[in-house]
């Protein structure tokens, strides 16, 4: 899809890049190959030189060109190209106030694995950045609100510059709303274990209190197999969403 997408040249908005399509102009290599009307010939060349350089910048495997180029609700467009280097992120803090509270856990998943880092246990802020710098793609659910800014916050230069996805825009523009669990029973995606099945919002917070309040490990348990589950099923929810996206936008069936 990110080879159907203008959207990074200048002075290309949402509907010019339609027209484009509509016209036949598909992809980069039709737009390469074809005198385009409406664009003077001075203004082709040099998005032609633009779309060539974006070309190598995938042919080199380089996300980051893209993070300031395209709008941050488009990014999910480099799902498909990128998807085999994304990671899904999702934090747990001590409390909903990121100025009075701390990170309490972080889980990744990079669509194979889960690593799962606890304050006071193994939390290493060295450890996170180099792991997270593999990684070419950063998705969250709602993370452009909460996640991002708390880690960029409280861990400044944590987070590389490779572009954002946000899944929770993204099924709002498909008729999906309501928070994470609300989102996976709209798509049928169910969770195994009954006591984290029935855990909503504030409940992870309570969680971590009562474990630091008790010691007690089953609580703690509790937590990182909530966060577990939340990025597992990060990749369930793009994975399920993404064919209603291309249709939407692009009439790909």
């Amino acid at each position: 899809m990110i080879r159907s997408t203008f959207l990074f040249l200048p002075k290309i908005k949402q509907k010019k890049e339609r027209s484009l399509w509509d016209r036949g102009i598909r992809t980069w290599d039709d737009f390469l190959s074809h005198e385009i009307k409406g664009i003077s010939k001075k203004r082709k060349l040099a998005y032609d030189e633009e779309i060539k350089i974006a070309k190598r910048a995938l042919f080199e495997n380089d996300s980051g060109y893209f993070k300031d180029r395209l709008p941050g609700t488009e990014t999910w467009r480099l799902y498909d190209y990128f998807r085999e280097e994304a990671v899904f992120l999702d934090i747990e803090a001590s409390g909903s106030s990121r100025a009075g509270s701390y990170l309490t856990v972080i889980g990744l998943f990079d669509g194979i694995d889960t690593k799962t880092m606890v304050k006071d246990m193994n939390l290493d802020v060295q450890a996170l950045q180099k792991e997270l710098m593999r990684y070419k793609l950063l998705i969250t659910f709602n993370g452009s609100s909460f996640d991002i800014p708390f880690l960029e916050k409280k861990y400044p230069r944590l987070i590389p510059d490779i572009p954002h996805i946000d899944i929770r825009h993204l099924c709002a523009r498909i008729g999906l709303k309501g928070g994470l669990k609300d989102i996976e029973k709209q798509l049928g995606i169910s969770r195994d274990n009954e006591v984290v099945k029935r855990m909503y919002g504030g409940d992870p917070i309570k969680l971590w209190r009562m474990y630091k309040g008790s010691r007690d490990p089953y609580y703690l348990e509790l937590l990182v197999e909530y966060n577990e589950e939340d990025v597992i099923n990060l990749k369930r929810i793009i994975d399920s969403i993404m064919p209603r996206l291309k249709k939407l936008y692009f009439h790909i069936d």
